[in-house]
């Protein structure tokens, strides 16, 4: 059809639906028991946005169901091919998967400590690292008392494990 039959009025513009945490290609979805039930409240939520979306079929409700919809696919996607691992399996004395694991870098007094978990879970703030972050993937296998050095471009940044449990 030419597109100077088209209605442009009528034309409405599909929505942006913003992508998840990248998960390189080949890996596995990995996730914490606390992980999981995050993307599973996050389920929740969407459908009780969409649920409670006006009842009027206007432009904005349905680019607003659009949206939530694209959310809810990827989502979908996300709790299907997660594999949940049981922290209390691990081994306790090396940093795996779902470790707290606490760091004191050479030539600083303090201290730092952050969790490994699965890319949804993962957020700075909380001091939740990706598994596929590079900190974690230098630190896994390694034992308290081991070093590892960690290049930053120009700088590196040597450190050694403090601690290490599975709280």
């Amino acid at each position: 059809m030419s597109r100077a039959f088209v209605n442009e009025d009528n034309q409405e513009e599909a929505p942006l639906i913003p992508p998840r945490a990248p998960l390189p290609n080949g890996s596995i979805n990995y996730v914490t028991p606390f992980g999981l039930q995050q993307l599973k409240s996050e389920r929740v939520k969407l459908q009780e946005e969409m649920d409670s979306l006006p009842g009027d079929d206007d432009k904005a409700k349905r680019f607003s169901k659009q949206l939530i919809k694209g959310k809810l696919t990827l989502l979908d996607e996300r709790i299907q091919s997660a594999r949940l691992l049981s922290l209390s399996s691990e081994e306790k004395n090396e940093v795996r998967f779902g470790a707290i694991v606490t760091l004191k870098f050479e030539g600083e007094n303090s201290s730092q400590t952050f969790q490994i978990v699965g890319v949804d879970e993962a957020n700075v703030k909380d001091a939740k690292i990706a598994f596929t972050s590079p900190i974690a993937r230098l630190l896994s296998g390694k034992k308290v008392g081991d070093q590892a050095s960690l290049d930053l471009g120009n700088k590196t940044r040597k450190m050694s494990i403090v601690k290490i449990s599975y709280d």
